[in-house]
């Protein structure tokens, strides 16, 4: 298994909400970025994110990780929820902030 590979897997492990995402959320650097960050602010729950145009390794490697060939990549609890149009159907139907906070709150528990 490589660096990054690992690097990915912590990163997962470490954040019970973590966007891939291209920018930053302040100033993200595509529209789907934009969306899903849009979405995960909403929600009013913390997240934790990586520009993954400031660290092409993960940009290259995730997709063979996680199975999802697009940015941005939503994981929550450790799984991935998917990318941007996930994220807006999750966040309209009510189920993305139910999805942050019980993986938040499970995480402060463990």
């Amino acid at each position: 298994m490589s660096n990054i590979e690992d690097t990915i897997r912590d990163q997962i492990a470490k954040h019970p909400v973590l966007l891939y995402m291209k920018g930053v959320p302040e100033m993200p650097q595509c529209g789907f970025s934009a969306k899903a960050v849009s979405c995960l602010q909403a929600a009013g729950v913390p997240f934790a994110y990586v520009n993954i145009l400031a660290a092409p390794s993960i940009r290259e490697k995730l997709p063979s990780v996680s199975q999802w060939p697009t940015f941005p990549q939503l994981f929550v609890g450790g799984e991935l929820v998917g990318g941007s149009d996930i994220v807006s159907e999750l966040a309209a139907s009510g189920e993305l902030k139910t999805m942050l906070e019980a993986a938040v709150a499970s995480q402060a528990q463990g």
